[in-house]
């Protein structure tokens, strides 16, 4: 008996350092919707989460961030493997996504919560940032807008935005064209 004990206590440790602790990235870049459907494809990447952060106000509504001046911007949380995807490579999907040369918002959502932010958690996701920025400065003759801020809390958006491209697909797909989110998109990075 002792040596099953054994053999399933040394089996267990063994799993355990085998295990992959998941990390989390939190980006704004307008509409969550449209990051959502940005990072969900990606390999490594196991959720994304609409929702607010950067303000002040505690359990913000969509109505109090798009209305409201609570600080806070769309944003979502990424959940993602490190092992699988790193967090240069979120990075770098993250500016292929928005437009970081427009200061008043993203594409047609205009005002101070669609801005584009990306929030890091620690010194080395500030400076895979910094890089980032510095090389993008060097492709660009303009600008980058973009902010950075210390991420400090995460709020959920309400259930029906989770999602929202996939339950709501007809209208998510003429909500993007009419943005021309794609044309932007295209006339920036390609």
């Amino acid at each position: 008996m002792k040596k099953i004990l054994l053999f399933v206590t040394i089996f267990l440790i063994n799993l355990n350092l085998g295990a992959v602790e998941n990390k989390k990235a939190y980006f704004a870049g307008g509409c969550f919707w449209c990051m959502e459907e940005s990072f969900d494809s990606i390999d490594g990447v196991l959720s994304s989460v609409s929702g607010y952060s950067g303000g002040h106000l505690k359990n913000p509504s969509y109505q109090d961030v798009i209305y409201k001046d609570t600080g806070h911007v769309e944003a979502i949380e990424i959940t993602y493997n490190p092992k699988i995807v790193s967090y240069e490579k979120l990075l770098n999907i993250y500016w292929k996504n928005i437009d970081p040369f427009d200061a008043e918002g993203q594409f047609c959502d205009k005002g101070k919560s669609y801005r584009s932010v990306i929030f890091f958690q620690n010194q080395l996701e500030k400076e895979f940032i910094n890089k980032s920025f510095k090389d993008l400065e060097n492709k660009f003759s303009n600008k980058i807008v973009t902010l950075v801020w210390k991420f400090d809390k995460f709020y959920p958006a309400e259930d029906y935005h989770q999602d929202y491209y996939e339950k709501n697909f007809i209208r998510y797909l003429m909500y993007k064209k009419g943005c021309k989110r794609e044309e932007t998109l295209k006339r920036i990075w390609n």
